[in-house]
């Protein structure tokens, strides 16, 4: 199949290197997915698309960090918005990253699956893996859509999932961005517990010096007293 020839039989079945196919082709080159089940046969072919990765790649990241910012921006308005009226801003920054991931969860991994288990014949188990292999740029290439022959997909399929892959790798770097920001809040919460623990202690043991210190100079002052007397 990798040279758009069926596995099944010596025929083509229109070959794979069809619209949908290679719509999806293209998508899986620029986002580095790279699943494997299909690629050029000749040497026009290959190094159109070296040149096609080259400037590819770079430009799909630009897209990708743009569509991000964007839905980071979205995010933001929302969240100043609510907190504006009900002045409560960190319970508004929560509840809107769950509404976010859940939503997206919904667009990127729900949908798609019951659209892979209706026109791929998956199963929902093999659907939603596929869904992650994808959307994390793993690409085993053990399930590919858009990739039998016997089937006769829709002409907007191969347009749906291309556009699935390239917005859900936006959502879920949004994600893997909201999770590193997560941590690295936690992080600096921890030092500063830790921080503030140090300088309790500190404080406590600097108190304990100079009640110390008072009670050697009473000391010295009651027997200097006796002495003189």
């Amino acid at each position: 199949s990798k040279n758009g020839i069926s596995p099944n039989g010596n025929h083509t079945v229109d070959g794979f290197w069809k619209f949908t196919s290679s719509a999806v082709f293209a998508a899986t080159v620029v986002t580095t997915i790279g699943y494997g089940n299909m690629s050029p046969s000749t040497v026009s072919g290959q190094i159109f698309c070296v040149l096609f990765a080259l400037f590819g790649i770079p430009l799909n990241l630009v897209v990708l960090n743009r569509i991000g910012k964007y839905m980071i921006a979205i995010e933001e308005i929302v969240c100043d918005f609510i907190a504006s009226k009900i002045n409560y801003r960190r319970t508004t920054q929560c509840v809107i990253h769950t509404l976010s991931i859940s939503t997206g969860m919904v667009i990127f991994f729900v949908v798609p699956m019951l659209l892979f288990r209706q026109y791929e014949g998956w199963s929902y188990p093999e659907a939603m893996y596929y869904c992650f292999i994808t959307l994390s740029t793993i690409g085993f290439g053990d399930y590919v859509a858009v990739n039998n022959p016997k089937l006769n997909y829709p002409e907007w399929y191969a347009d749906i999932l291309a556009a699935w892959i390239f917005f859900g790798l936006a959502w879920l770097a949004l994600v893997i961005n909201h999770g590193m920001n997560m941590l690295e809040k936690f992080n600096a919460y921890v030092k500063d517990r830790q921080n503030n623990r140090k300088d309790k202690e500190m404080t406590e043991q600097s108190g304990t010096e100079v009640e110390d210190t008072q009670t050697g100079d009473c000391i010295n002052t009651q027997q200097e007293v006796k002495s003189e007397n």
